[in-house]
């Protein structure tokens, strides 16, 4: 230890001395993630930091402070807000609305019985059609969700897992019939089953032929749709479902290697795929736990494609990625306070560095957004962009004592996490074996506990509460919009070419069959006006279901 820091820590027992002498509050001071935090940083709490190795500048290794040289004095993050309810044709009203407002970007929100996989004439669809997002059967959906909307004008992120490939190719065949061609489409496909497996439980088909059609999606991307983003990799799902930061931050980058060694397994190279790969984070009301938590993700990723998996494309070492304020903590107590709490983590992604970002409506815990409290979230970013100073200078965070130590302590974390996901053989081996479920599961409980005991505080649920009734206007989807999607749906089956549709599906079946790119046959499919109830069908038939094990 050098003559410095010893100084530093004597003088800093003295400071404690007093410190213990003062009067404090009494309260549990630990982060949402329930680490404790300590009452002082100092330099002694990064001997070891250095600069060159650990931070350097922005846009170059290990890109800790950023992935471009100029963040957002460059260019701003895209403000994409996630909206889908009811049919296509409402859900294409929202996205110019939103557009009009200046939204620079649009987020897809589907429908449970999309995400799954099912018509919406099926009979377990019933009560759910249009309910939290939009309702898309075919490719005659996806043409009315686009209408208007310049698809080589604007970016598209669209979150679906299990069949993300269905829909990735309705919105490639809905760009060709605008005329624009697939080389020039701007977007993301989540397309991350290893995180349904883990937190979310929209799956459809087991894991390993889902990877394969990930892969799939790889190799047809590189060809045929260069600039998009082949898999967004969520962690967002897995602190939605309870993960504290570290285990979002290590289960998401462990699900990322996982995609990265499938691509090498299927023969490409890893420079001919990881440029495209995107993330997907949540941003909780930690504020610094936050920041440190995308600092260290960007500084791990490059590390292991450089050191790891010998990237030698210096994209394929950027960890790129969307933020999404924390629905989880969202309360129907008090909805207002809602808008602060989406303020100050929006505040949170955008000093971590994000790219993208979507502001959570104060009555999303309650229903889907109206356009007022969308509006309100929209603004929310504005005002951080355009008001608050922040986006004037690059990491500003950087340097302090207590930002650099967290960093540095979710680093070591995620890697002690990666070590014990090798040891039961890699995530896919870990989800047969439930380690990431209960890992979440003993997380949420954990956390449960400290606001039942008010060990943690929750404005206006465990204190400074309030009694007077909910005033506050709700969306409502008319169940009429579920009557006409499945009519519509019904009159497309009556009057598509169905033997085409036959032809279509047997080829897919065959493909399915042998080790044939899906991606080809998925898109004839969807250009015949093929349902994506029909065409998951098909490939549940040659890949099965995929059945969790129950752990008690």
């Amino acid at each position: 230890m050098s003559d410095r820091l010893k100084s530093i820590e004597a003088k800093q027992k003295a400071w404690q001395e007093r410190y213990n002498q003062s009067k404090q509050r009494g309260a549990k001071f630990m982060t949402v993630s329930s680490e404790p935090i300590k009452e002082l940083y100092t330099p002694a709490d990064i001997a070891d930091f250095d600069f060159e190795r650990d931070l350097a500048f922005p846009g170059q290794y290990p890109y800790t402070r950023g992935v471009q040289t100029n963040m957002y004095r460059g260019r701003l993050w895209t403000m994409r807000q996630f909206a889908g309810f009811a049919s296509a044709k409402e859900t294409n009203e929202r996205f110019k609305f939103l557009l009009a407002k200046g939204q620079t970007g649009l987020s897809v929100a589907f429908d449970m019985p999309t995400i799954m996989g099912y018509d919406s004439d099926y009979p377990r669809s019933f009560g759910e059609v249009g309910r939290v997002g939009v309702a898309i059967d075919s490719l005659q959906d996806m043409e009315t969700l686009f209408e208007g909307i310049p698809l080589d004008k604007v970016s598209t992120s669209m979150t679906t897992n299990a069949p993300a490939s269905i829909l990735w190719a309705m919105y490639i065949a809905t760009a060709e019939k605008q005329g624009v061609a697939s080389e020039k489409l701007n977007g993301t496909i989540q397309n991350d089953i290893l995180k349904e497996y883990i937190a979310q439980k929209s799956w459809i088909f087991p894991p390993h032929p889902s990877m394969r059609i990930i892969t799939d999606i790889f190799k047809f991307a590189k060809e045929h749709v260069p600039k998009w983003n082949t898999i967004s990799i969520s962690g967002y799902h897995i602190r939605e479902a309870g993960a504290t930061a570290l285990q979002e931050l290590a289960f998401t980058l462990a699900d990322g290697f996982a995609y990265v060694e499938a691509g090498i397994a299927a023969g490409l190279d890893v420079d001919d795929f990881a440029p495209r790969l995107s993330f997907f984070f949540n941003s909780h009301t930690d504020f610094f736990e936050e920041v440190a938590k995308y600092r260290a993700a960007r500084r791990i990723w490059a590390r292991r494609m450089h050191e790891k998996y010998g990237a030698k494309d210096e994209k394929s070492l950027l960890l790129r990625f969307h933020t999404q304020t924390a629905g989880c903590s969202l309360t129907a107590q008090q909805p207002e306070n809602n808008i602060v709490r989406t303020a100050f983590q929006a505040l949170a992604a955008v000093m971590g560095g994000t790219q993208s970002l979507h502001t959570n409506s104060m009555d999303e815990v309650l229903a889907l957004p109206t356009e007022k409290a969308v509006q309100i979230a929209l603004r929310t970013q504005q005002l951080i962009a355009y008001e608050t100073g922040v986006a004037n200078t690059i990491d500003p965070l950087a340097g302090s004592y207590f930002v650099e130590a967290m960093t540095n302590r979710m680093e070591q974390g995620a890697e002690e996490y990666f070590q014990k996901i090798d040891a039961l053989g890699g995530v896919l081996a870990a989800i047969d074996k439930n380690f990431f479920q209960q890992e979440i599961a003993d997380a949420a409980f954990r956390y449960q506990k400290e606001i039942e005991r008010k060990d943690r505080i929750i404005v206006g649920v465990n204190d400074f509460v309030q009694t007077e009734n909910l005033t506050i206007d709700l969306l409502k989807i008319d169940p009429e919009i579920e009557r006409e999607q499945v009519q519509r749906l019904q009159k497309l089956r009556a009057t598509r070419d169905n033997d085409r549709v036959q032809a279509t599906l047997a080829d897919l079946r065959q493909a399915a069959a042998s080790t044939d790119n899906l991606i080809p046959k998925i898109l004839a499919s969807v250009k015949a006006y093929a349902t994506q109830g029909e065409i998951v069908n098909v490939l549940r038939e040659v890949f099965g279901e995929y059945k969790e094990k129950a752990v008690f």
